[in-house]
């Protein structure tokens, strides 16, 4: 089993791509064009990059987007934990629901 850690664009170096390693996981980190110039290093840049986890990491940071549309549902104001998740599991339903059946 191999273990995925997602990054931004930030992210991307040489040193953080060896910490990475080290600790025994794949990095799937989105490549910075900002310091080449060249079309053909880009695309080497692009080689490994593997389009489909990093695809699934923007499905996570949309959720947790929509999640603060419920602010109020999700601010653990109560002590009980099955309150809290009560009150996450009702904000994940009614984001499901919205994206279910939207209309327009």
């Amino acid at each position: 089993m191999v273990l995925l850690l997602t990054l931004d664009a930030g992210f991307d170096s040489q040193a953080n791509k060896d910490i990475i390693k080290a600790h025994h996981m794949k990095p799937v980190i989105y490549p910075n064009r900002r310091n080449t110039k060249t079309p053909i290093v880009i695309a080497r840049m692009f080689r490994w990059f593997d389009r489909d986890l990093y695809r699934l990491r923007y499905k996570v940071e949309r959720t947790f987007g929509w999640q603060d549309t419920y602010r109020k549902l999700v601010v653990s104001y109560d002590r009980l934990p099955e309150i809290r998740k009560g009150c996450r599991l009702l904000a994940y339903s009614m984001i499901n629901f919205r994206v279910t059946f939207n209309t327009s």
